[in-house]
């Protein structure tokens, strides 16, 4: 369904298309409908599937622009996400001249409280913590707020929220309508919704909407020591064009970032002991395409949205269904082909079994390419800078090399540049620490076991690599020649290289 077909008003569409949008997702086709009439929802969506845009275009269309007062109060669980609502409120209500402001932890709340004098907003997004300590200073007031929502519910159930959540919707007594979006809904949710929501309407993505048709999704079999390497020469074949990887402790995110870093890619790594500053600042350059890896744990990336992610690599497989279905939605997003790929050690096949049922999707097994397949990767993007380059003004070069090839063959200079652009990150040694296993869980033999029927050179899917795509240091030449299979050289900024992967990206069908 069209934006156009869900009673959204001129300045708001204007919006929409100029952020590229027409099709409604199925939770804004359905939720905005009911939110502009007033009522009450639960939202079962999990990120990824646009439910941002789902509460907040009903909540600018509702604004009173001529009130002087707090109408609507957004609670997000981390601060990474209730900037990312701001900023999408900003970019949804530019044309509504929509006054937003964000409040959370880990900032001067001082100059918060100035802000908040200084220009009163119609629209307050903030993390719970932050926004009982400025209820108890009473340096907000929010007895005039209509609509509450309360977004990444069951994440701020893990985080111990809870409470502070009830605190708060005891300070809005005069609401008129309250949201609620969780991509799972345990009891102590259910219980929220019982006592502070009026008959409210639920909206739910079934399980098997939840994973991108777009998606594919393999697994490797490897011991934990091999897991690096491994995906190392992945991420050499494939030249994924963004890539998260997530990893289940804060040392591992250190460690893998370390190698990755000392291997020469391009990566960073977040996770919560970091300051706030340095997240916001990894998250910024990664958003931007300055870097082409991030390294995550799964409260320090959940409900971060960014687009254009085409790998997910979980370096170690989540404990539990749900995290799954949140990491591998970081790809596959507005129509676009993604991948991911699970490392699973020999007792942890049950957690990808179960993790199987509650996607109702197999994944493909992968086997992993060689050392030389990698360096295979590396030399065909070295050949295709060389190529680029050979397109630019090289005439102040000519006395030189004339002067090189009167000591050296064309051949050994080839060579020459050749290696200089294709380092053997292979033979630069990391260890990464072993972490606890995970509990053992049974769960059998997947018939045609092995390491994987998929493997580079006779793919499992067939066709030629298809993810490549030059990227200079133009950033707006970014892809240029995937449609070519070419590998997916990054420019200067990264050394990080390697060719088309051997799979073909299916298409969604119609």
């Amino acid at each position: 369904m069209k934006f156009s077909e869900l009673g959204l008003n001129d300045e708001l569409l204007k919006a929409i298309k100029r952020s590229g949008f027409e099709e409604a997702t199925p939770i804004q086709e359905q939720t905005i409908p009911l939110a502009l009439a007033g009522k009450d929802v639960i939202g079962q969506a999990q990120t990824g599937t646009g439910k941002t845009a789902a509460f907040a275009l009903p909540i600018l269309q509702n604004l009173e622009k001529q009130h002087n007062t707090i109408q609507a109060l957004i609670i997000e669980p981390t601060r990474e996400l209730a900037i990312q609502t701001q900023e999408e409120l900003f970019r949804l209500g530019r044309d509504e001249k929509a006054r937003v402001q964000v409040v959370y932890g880990g900032a001067d709340i001082g100059r918060q409280i100035r802000s908040l004098k200084k220009q009163v907003p119609a629209i307050l997004v903030g993390t719970p913590g932050r926004l009982l300590d400025h209820l108890k200073r009473k340096t907000i007031d929010l007895e005039a707020v209509n609509t509450i929502v309360l977004d990444e519910a069951d994440e701020m159930l893990d985080m111990g929220f809870i409470q502070d959540i009830e605190s708060i919707l005891s300070y809005v007594k005069n609401r008129k309508q309250t949201l609620l979006f969780s991509a799972t809904m345990p009891k102590p949710i259910l219980h929220i919704s019982e006592k502070f929501m009026n008959n409210p309407e639920i909206v739910r993505i079934k399980a098997k909407e939840l994973t991108a048709d777009l998606i594919d999704q393999y697994f490797v079999r490897a011991k934990d020591s091999e897991k690096f390497d491994i995906m190392c020469r992945l991420i050499d074949v494939e030249s994924p064009d963004l890539a998260v990887i997530f990893v289940r402790t804060k040392r591992r995110v250190d460690e893998v970032n370390r190698g990755l870093q000392a291997r020469g890619y391009n990566a960073a790594g977040i996770h919560g002991d970091l300051s706030q500053a340095r997240r916001m600042s990894v998250l910024k350059r990664f958003r931007a395409g300055k870097l082409d890896i991030l390294v995550a744990t799964d409260v320090a990336a959940r409900g971060l949205d960014i687009s254009g992610v085409t790998h997910v690599y979980n370096y170690d497989i989540p404990q539990d269904p749900d995290s799954y279905v949140h990491r591998i939605g970081r790809t596959g997003r507005a129509g676009q082909n993604g991948m991911s790929v699970t490392f699973v050690t020999p007792n942890e096949i049950g957690y990808m079994r179960t993790i199987e049922q509650l996607t109702k999707k197999k994944m493909e097994p992968l086997r992993p390419p060689s050392d030389d397949q990698a360096f295979r990767g590396q030399l065909k993007v070295a050949k295709s800078k060389i190529e680029d380059l050979m397109k630019e003004d090289l005439s102040k070069y000519t006395q030189d090399a004339n002067e090189l090839l009167e000591n050296y063959s064309a051949v050994d200079l080839a060579s020459a540049l050749l290696k200089n652009l294709s380092k053997d990150s292979s033979k630069v040694e990391v260890k990464i620490s072993s972490e606890k296993p995970l509990p053992y869980k049974g769960g059998g033999r997947r018939s045609g076991g092995g390491r994987g029927r998929g493997h580079y050179g006779h793919g499992s899917r067939g066709g030629h690599g298809s993810r490549g795509g030059y990227r200079g240091g133009d950033r707006n030449h970014r892809g240029g020649d995937r449609a070519h299979g070419h590998g997916g050289y990054r420019g200067d900024r990264s050394r990080r290289s390697g060719g088309g992967h051997n799979f073909v990206i299916k298409n969604k069908k119609d």
